[in-house]
């Protein structure tokens, strides 16, 4: 059984939101802050090492959760810094925008953070970031080979991320054309 929707992948990735969904980058973290995956598809710039840059956006989605559970206006309830808060629980956020990008985020019952880095036009993506959950799911934790907690090197899981992006390229391709 997948958290995320039905119990099967569906071939088709979810539809183009808005115009622009030009995938940056990619992450995975387990609840820890081990980065599990992280893949880079148009980014121009490299600045730091891997390992500085996976740090840094750990760092920066720690940094926000506890800002947004402090900042809730609704809960009088408020939690202490680094208390992991269930899905759905408290104050949360799920992207923002720069004028150079945009970071999409959702996090997991089992503390699983999946991050997209993408051009700043794109639409909500939380979708399509159940559907590489499910991914995630249906290649990672399925497979009684991988050993929990360790980077992932599953040759599908790569081949249906690639397709994946390719899809919205395409798609967002010709909703502008």
């Amino acid at each position: 059984m997948q958290f995320f929707g039905t119990t099967e992948i569906n071939p088709s990735p979810p539809a183009v939101t808005a115009s622009g969904n030009n995938a940056h980058m990619m992450y995975i973290f387990n609840r820890n802050g081990v980065c599990l995956l992280y893949r880079e598809w148009n980014r121009s710039l490299h600045t730091l090492d891997a390992q500085q840059d996976q740090k840094l956006m750990f760092g920066l989605l720690f940094s926000l959760k506890s800002l947004t559970a402090k900042m809730d206006p609704v809960s009088a309830d408020k939690v202490n810094l680094g208390v992991p808060q269930l899905p759905g629980q408290g104050c949360s956020f799920h992207s923002f925008r720069t004028n150079t990008y945009k970071l999409s985020f959702m996090e997991t019952p089992s503390g699983i953070k999946l991050i997209l880095v993408t051009h700043p036009r794109t639409g909500d993506l939380r979708e399509s970031l159940k559907y590489i959950y499910n991914l995630y799911v249906e290649y990672v934790v399925k497979n009684p080979l991988y050993t929990p907690g360790t980077p992932i090197n599953s040759v599908k899981l790569n081949g249906m991320l690639l397709k994946f992006w390719s899809n919205l390229e395409l798609m967002a391709y010709l909703v502008l054309s």
